[in-house]
């Protein structure tokens, strides 16, 4: 298959949707049982137990899936713009859609908790309330990227229809070089252009999702391989951190401004994502259950992300106002012995706002209606 294939099809592919809910779901559920809250008098802290918990950092290269969700999104968007192209639109179609899906949700929430926030300190003098709401809106950062993506995401096409994977090539080698400007000579802006390069990177390599998941099997596991090679190498010697998530004590996080690491932990996850491939597509063609849980995950998963850290916020308040307990600021053995329960009260949290989006969301197509109609039904938020 040649590198710059078109899509067969602009139907959504189940396996795609299957990566893109599945990351979410990831994300969502190690903020849930996985962060450790430290209150001071005058400023709350977010922690996590992979510094104090040795080898926990290996776990992060798989369960940090945010360059996973950035791959299917390159490929998800090629159907969408093929699809917006074949109905008559153009550029401002494409983004609008979109952009629509993505922000005014996001929006709505951030507004939300700025107001909360106001009104708190109207009624009471708490020196930490500002930083507690950032602590709770900062996971809605992916959204800034993908959105940045989105309206890229046509000169990402069409350059990918030109150079194919030269492009690839261009944007790694230039996170590789924005780090050694940043790390070798103090130039900390170069982090910050490293956003686009490494998320770019990330996004531009969805582009060859469908040559890569017609390639032979060794082409998967030459991706895995040579990302956990790339990854050992880049964490052994002392410059970038082990964890692929922020750990207080390392010198900074991987992700924050992303690393040349992202790019090797990109490739792992792909070709891991390509290796299950035909067992999970195998699964979601033959059982009820899987197919139903992969409607399900969708529908739910991103309304369920922008309010997920509101929902464990929610679930510590309310455990501290009826029986003044806050959880252990360390990751103790009490603090473990309590990690089902931290994926329990989130969860009922969320569930009035799954039921809210249950009703407004567009019902099921009637059988009459178009293939193309219903696709536009189908595509609530991507």
């Amino acid at each position: 298959v040649p590198a710059t294939a078109e899509p067969l099809t602009t139907k959504r592919e189940v396996y795609v949707d299957f990566l893109r809910a599945f990351s979410l779901i990831v994300v969502v559920v190690f903020h849930w049982m996985f962060t450790i809250l430290e209150f001071d008098d005058d400023v709350v802290r977010a922690n996590n137990p992979i510094g104090s918990t040795p080898g926990a950092w290996a776990a992060t290269w798989v369960l940090q899936v945010m360059p996973l969700f950035f791959f299917v999104g390159g490929y998800a968007h090629w159907i969408v713009w093929t699809k917006v192209r074949e109905r008559g639109g153009g550029y401002w179609a494409f983004v609008k859609g979109r952009v629509r899906r993505l922000v005014l949700p996001a929006t709505l929430v951030a507004a939300a908790w700025v107001v909360i926030a106001f009104v708190i300190g109207m009624m009471r003098d708490i020196a930490w309330m500002g930083e507690a709401v950032l602590l709770i809106i900062s996971p809605m950062w992916f959204l800034l990227i993908y959105t940045g993506l989105v309206l890229l995401a046509p000169f990402a096409i069409w350059a990918h229809r030109r150079w194919g994977p030269l492009v690839l090539i261009f944007l790694l080698g230039s996170a590789a070089i924005l780090d050694v400007l940043r790390f070798a000579h103090g130039q900390e802006w170069a982090g910050y252009v490293n956003f686009v390069a490494v998320w770019g990177f990330c996004h531009q390599l969805g582009l060859l999702y469908r040559p890569l998941s017609e390639a032979p099997q060794n082409v998967a596991w030459s991706l895995l391989w040579a990302g956990v090679f790339a990854l050992v190498a880049l964490t052994s010697f002392g410059l970038y951190p082990r964890s692929m998530v922020g750990v207080p004590g390392d010198r900074f996080s991987n992700m924050g401004p992303p690393t040349l690491v992202i790019g090797a932990l990109l490739l792992l996850q792909v070709g891991l994502a390509l290796l299950l491939r035909e067992w999970v597509l195998d699964r979601l063609h033959t059982s009820h259950r899987w197919a139903r849980f992969n409607e399900i995950a969708n529908r739910f998963s991103l309304p369920v992300y922008l309010f997920h850290t509101s929902a464990f916020a929610l679930a510590i308040t309310a455990i501290y106002l009826i029986f003044g307990y806050s959880p252990p600021g360390v990751a103790n053995a009490e603090w473990w012995y309590q990690r089902p329960l931290w994926l329990l009260l989130p969860g009922l949290m969320v569930v009035p706002v799954i039921v809210l989006f249950a009703r407004r969301a567009p019902r099921k197509p009637h059988p009459a209606v178009t293939e193309e109609e219903h696709a536009g039904h189908q595509e609530r938020f991507w």
